[in-house]
């Protein structure tokens, strides 16, 4: 029978692997909008998340550092 830990280990893992496959996509998204113009609109998309944080001054920067610590954990 499997531990408690084992199991966040594998939930863990596979929603790692789905949030890197989601910025896989992102990126494939953004160079087909940057070489063939606005067909999917993940230009506009990532440029409105920047305005966003950017907008909110400090608290902003805040979110921002605490989405990439996250990230880079």
């Amino acid at each position: 029978m499997a531990s408690i830990n084992d199991l966040f280990d594998t939930v863990v893992g596979w929603l790692k692997a789905l949030v890197e496959l989601g910025f896989a996509l992102a990126l494939v998204f953004l160079v087909v909008d940057v070489l063939f113009g606005p067909l999917t609109g993940i230009v506009d998309n990532v440029a409105a998340l920047i305005n966003t944080f950017v907008d909110n001054g400090v608290v902003g920067l805040i979110a921002l550092l605490f989405f990439l610590a996250i990230y880079k954990s």
